[in-house]
């Protein structure tokens, strides 16, 4: 038969190396941000191409992106132009990274995630 075996120890330093333990683990997490991208339907060339930059700016630095075009008023009615504005980022980040969530339509707002590959 075996007696029961117990340690004594330093409390405050068992805490101490148990949090020194837990940061250790928390460096080699692999942490991210999800960023946005707001843009309307009727967006011009050159602001399309910065926004676009922006994207794959975020994209490179490994955070998820989210894209939403927004709509105002009667531009509702043409659902199909924010479509394809959606679907040209779409395409435009398939080099860089790929849809997570595709496009989805909620009420005045057509919203993407796009995560680095």
């Amino acid at each position: 038969m075996k007696p029961p075996v117990c340690r004594i120890m330093d409390f405050s330093k068992y805490k101490y190396e148990q949090e020194k333990r837990e940061r250790e683990a928390k460096k080699h997490q692999k942490s991210f941000q999800l960023k946005e991208i707001r843009v309307k339907p009727n967006i011009e060339e050159h602001d399309y191409g910065i926004k676009l930059k922006h994207l794959l700016e975020f994209l490179k630095e490994g955070n998820k992106v989210k894209v939403t075009l927004m709509f105002r008023g009667r531009e509702m009615a043409h659902r199909d132009i924010g479509r394809r504005v959606i679907d040209r980022f779409a395409t435009d980040t398939q080099a860089v990274g790929m849809v997570e969530h595709g496009p989805i339509f909620e009420g005045r707002f057509i919203t993407m995630v796009v995560a680095p590959k």
